[in-house]
């Protein structure tokens, strides 16, 4: 398996990490009932401040996957993979890995700049694939 391939498996891995991270933590603070209910309504009680970035860092993941899983796709279909994309590959795993703790702390404005590196290296890889 190509470096592409291993980091976009990884970090689809990452994905079922943090929905479990969102899920226990969701679960414990508003209860079964709820989160295994169709959620028509709001719960009885809010989440705490890091359970809600949990959750929002899960969502943010699959947005930023989808766009890297298309850049893998056209660099493996391509047969473009070089040293270069299995770098941005990496870096984009890095950067999701360390965007967890950056969004469930609030770090600021390093959660900012932690999720640029990976669409920075998402891009690039689209880039080196087109040139």
């Amino acid at each position: 398996m190509t470096a592409e391939l291993t980091a976009l498996t990884l970090a689809a891995l990452l994905q079922v990490v943090q929905f479990v991270l969102y899920a226990v933590a969701a679960t414990k603070e508003i209860g079964m009932g709820y989160t295994m209910s169709a959620r028509d309504k709001e719960p009885s009680r809010p989440m705490s401040k890091r359970t809600a970035r949990l959750g929002r860092a899960f969502d943010n993941h699959f947005q930023g996957l989808i766009l890297f899983a298309i850049a893998v796709g056209v660099v493996q279909m391509s047969s473009q993979n070089s040293g270069f994309t299995a770098i941005c590959a990496w870096a984009y795993l890095i950067a999701r890995v360390l965007y967890i703790p950056a969004y469930a702390y609030g770090w600021t404005p390093g959660r900012s700049h932690i999720w640029f590196a990976g669409f920075l290296a998402t891009f690039f890889m689209l880039l080196a694939a087109l040139f």
